[in-house]
Order: structure tokens, then sequence, then C-alpha cells
């Protein structure tokens, strides 16, 4: 997991091929202006989701993990809390892998907690579970979705 500010963006550049791209297009636009949906950047390599999300208690936010993505996200309307733990700390199992939306979901208590404010970001790796949404009333943000090399 790596938090930081959107200013800072480039000295991830080399973390991932796209992640350049990924980065500009967040710099580019104003997100509390643009229409709801998805929109792909390089077809399903890289595609990113803005949406106006319902927030939740911490008690009802399940940890999540991806195999085939990356996800960098970023609340733009208020700050956003999302829980964390190390996917190979995973016991507790709510379902199966579906392989179709690259997600599955887990019961386990996270380890740790991030507050995200609006022009910070937060980029998970398959390699973490992350419990997102946590907080009161909603949010809009950006989920940039980038294929693991």
């Amino acid at each position: 997991m790596i938090l930081d500010s959107l200013e800072n963006a480039n000295a991830y550049y080399d973390k991932h091929p796209l992640f350049q791209k990924a980065f500009e297009y967040l710099k580019s636009l104003d997100f509390l202006s643009a229409d709801e949906g998805k929109v792909e950047l390089v077809g399903k390599d890289l595609f990113v989701m803005i949406s106006d999300s319902d927030l939740r208690y911490e008690k009802d936010a399940k940890l999540e993990v991806h195999n085939q993505y990356i996800d960098i996200q970023m609340p733009v309307s208020k700050v956003e809390t999302f829980g964390w733990k190390a996917r190979f700390a995973l016991k507790e199992e709510s379902d199966t892998f579906d392989s179709s939306r690259d997600i599955q979901f887990f019961e386990d208590s996270y380890t740790s907690k991030v507050s995200v404010s609006p022009g910070n970001f937060v980029i998970f790796f398959p390699s973490d579970a992350h419990a997102p949404c946590i907080g009161e009333g909603k949010v809009r943000k950006v989920v940039v979705k980038i294929k693991v090399k």
C-alpha cells in the first residue's frame, strides 16, 4: 500500500508502466464536476471509475482483494477511510474468488486504518487487502484499475 499526495505522484511512475498515464489523467480533470461512470484509457489494462459512493460504518466494511488489478483510489469530495491488512494474513473468507469481477471478500478484521483526504491517493496492490468507503454520508471518488504486469 502507498499513501501520498497527487503532487508527488511522479515518484511512483516506475512502479508500473501505466502509472504515469494513470496519474496524468488524475491530474487533468475536475472530478467533482465529471460525470459518473467508467472511462477506458487503455482498454481493460487501464480504466477509471468515477462514482458517488455510500460510506459505511467500520463494522460493515469488509476487506477485499484483487488478483488482476492494482487500485489507485482517490476521494474527491471528502475524507474517506480505508481498512488494511496484509493479504497473506487473511484467514476468514466470506466467499470464493470471483474471477469475472476480480474480487474476493473476507471477514477478517483489518490491522490498520488510513484516512485519505481529497488531493491524496492510496494504491492497493494484489498483496493488500483493503476495506474502502468507511465514513458517514457519501463520497465522490475515483478508482483507477491497472492490470498487473
